[in-house]
């Protein structure tokens, strides 16, 4: 199955198929109320797709729920290990929505995508919006293998960014990366040894991926000879890194793990920083 799918597939309509609106940002359920996909539930980043953050330097500022929570989200959202299901946001895809879709494949989950090109998509295809909330009806459990595969801690990332047999690539804006500016951390700069490969280069100018044979080429030009399973891929807290994770399994790149503190974690640790590309 893709990772991706397109606005007019015939799976929108199936049976089995669950929708989930996963937006961020304090007016995100607003937004969500104002205009939505009919029947999709309502998923909120800070809320629903990361734990609380009482200090950023242990796990950055998104740092993953609990596993057996995230279980208990799911079975109260209806959703099984058979569900299809299909998310998107109003960020085309860059924001909650690929996380979401990470982390459900994280746990296991076979048979989830994300709609190419989020929302906008969906304006631009004429599809009639919800308004209101939709509500779920629950199921007793969802079962997980109980923890988060392919992620990676701090001390890997920052010993992987200096081995040339491994690769950590940061998704972030080429100027912060170069610590020109920094709007959300403390500090400007990027781990040392880290590439950069901004996520935006992930999409054409309608906010869509690019086809799978050009992100293909442009992924493992910056990969080179290094295995695919040696490469780590980071941002600022974890979130649009999992937008180039999606983008690298549509391309057929699945081995790539996640820094999940990403940036926000390094910087506030009083770690090594550069703000020279690497080359």
């Amino acid at each position: 199955m893709s990772p991706l799918i397109e606005i007019n597939d015939p799976a929108f309509a199936g049976a089995n198929t669950i929708l989930i609106d996963s937006r961020g940002g304090q007016d995100s359920y607003q937004r969500y109320l104002a205009g939505h996909l009919k029947n999709a539930i309502y998923a909120d980043l800070d809320q629903h797709l990361a734990a609380k953050v009482t200090n950023a330097s242990i796990g950055g500022r998104h740092p993953l729920p609990d596993v057996e929570a995230f279980a208990a989200l799911l079975a109260a959202w209806g959703i099984t290990p058979e569900s299809r299901i299909i998310i998107y946001d109003d960020k085309s895809g860059a924001f909650s929505a690929a996380r979401l879709w990470w982390m459900l494949r994280a746990i296991g989950h076979q048979q989830v995508q994300v709609l190419n090109g989020g929302l906008q998509a969906a304006i631009k295809a004429n599809v009639v919006l919800s308004t209101g909330a939709h509500t779920p009806v629950p199921v007793k459990a969802y079962h997980t293998h109980g923890y988060y595969a392919g992620t990676v801690d701090i001390e890997e990332a920052g010993a992987a960014a200096q081995d040339e047999n491994r690769l950590v690539i940061d998704v972030r804006e080429t100027p912060r990366y170069l610590g020109q500016t920094e709007p959300i951390d403390q500090i400007a700069g990027h781990i040392p040894g880290a590439v950069n490969l901004p996520y935006v280069l992930n999409l054409d100018g309608n906010g869509k991926y690019l086809p799978a044979e050009i992100l293909r080429s442009m992924y493992l030009d910056a990969i080179g000879d290094v295995a695919q399973d040696e490469v780590i891929v980071h941002c600022g807290s974890g979130v649009t890194a999992c937008h180039t994770l999606l983008g690298m399994a549509y391309a057929g790149i699945t081995e790539p793990k996640l820094y999940v503190g990403s940036w926000s974690e390094w910087s506030r640790r009083d770690l090594p920083m550069s703000t020279s590309e690497r080359y």
